[in-house]
């Protein structure tokens, strides 16, 4: 009775680490896709698949090493190259543009510390005033910057009045200008747009408010400088401005759609990662699948992923 007793209880347990394993090795199947990433909700992998040299084009990075400037009103905690590549395994991305934030002012080191630890596949966008010399743009320049941004919605480091001067500066390096303003404000400044040599890059969307964004004069000053020839937009920022939110981000589509029918050539996807003005993170596989809606064509899509950012950051074109 005890032998049959014992052996009972030997299958038992044979059974149940039997069970434990097969759900260990079901789990360990599950999460070997899932990534969780700093600043971002969610864990899975997005539905989309990113092609080879898929560039995120606006994220950034903090570090505490570096001071912020008194100006800044934005001041989140550290979100280093290590965490962002978390991201990168997520998503799929393997190329990125680091663009310096508001909380510096005009202190590159940050970006240009992090596009060092990055290698080639990084390149930046870095904040400069008029002050900044003719040496210093040249330096940045052999270092990877592409471009110098306008944070005027954050503002403080920068104004309207220094967009002209330092547009004709860098335009001889081959560079460009980033703007980041809201609808109402890009229109307010249209003539001054039209004016500048270099070309510019709208953050965001071009920050149009909703409802009917399309009816927003910021898109029609936007769309007047698109037909010049040298006008980009970033498909970015979906909760920036969107009224409907998470997760179909609805009222984005007709906005970004438009963008890639206008300018298919001059469009670029980023995820603004680590999203410094949500306090709520998104999930940045749901803004990646975002563009299957902006852009429904898998050709558009290589396209504003790979090619155009090629073209606009200096990237080796793929073979």
């Amino acid at each position: 009775m005890q032998r049959v007793s014992t052996d009972r209880r030997d299958f038992m347990k044979a059974a149940g680490a039997l069970a434990m394993t097969s759900a260990a090795s079901t789990l360990g199947i599950r999460s070997a896709g899932a990534q969780q990433v700093p600043y971002s909700s969610g864990t899975e992998a997005p539905k989309l698949q990113a092609p080879a040299n898929a560039c995120d084009c606006h994220m950034h990075i903090y570090d505490a090493k570096y001071p912020t400037a008194p100006s800044a009103t934005l001041k989140p905690p550290d979100a280093l190259v290590a965490d962002y590549k978390l991201l990168q395994k997520r998503i799929g991305t393997t190329r990125n543009v680091i663009v310096t934030p508001s909380t510096y002012g005009t202190d590159n080191r940050v970006t240009l510390d992090a596009m060092a630890q990055i290698g080639e596949t990084a390149r930046g966008v870095a904040v400069v005033d008029t002050s900044v010399a003719d040496a210093e743009l040249k330096r940045m320049n052999d270092l990877g910057i592409r471009g110098i941004r306008f944070n005027l919605v954050q503002a403080g480091a920068t104004t309207v009045e220094m967009i002209e001067p330092l547009s004709k500066r860098v335009n001889d390096l081959g560079w460009h200008i980033q703007i980041h303003m809201k609808g109402e404000q890009i229109a307010g400044i249209e003539d001054l747009l039209l004016r500048v040599p270099s070309p510019i890059v709208f953050d965001h969307l071009g920050r149009l408010a909703q409802p009917n964004a399309l009816d927003n004069p910021g898109f029609k000053t936007i769309s007047k400088l698109i037909d010049k020839g040298k006008t980009w937009v970033k498909l970015s920022g979906a909760y920036q401005d969107s009224k409907i939110g998470a997760p179909s981000y609805a009222d984005t589509v007709p906005v970004a759609r438009a963008y890639v029918k206008t300018a298919p050539q001059r469009v670029v996807w980023a995820s603004d990662w680590p999203h410094p003005t949500e306090k709520e993170k998104p999930n940045d596989a749901v803004l990646f699948d975002l563009l299957a809606e902006w852009a429904p064509d898998p050709a558009q899509r290589t396209a504003i992923l790979v090619d155009n950012p090629a073209v606009l950051y200096g990237f080796a074109k793929s073979t």
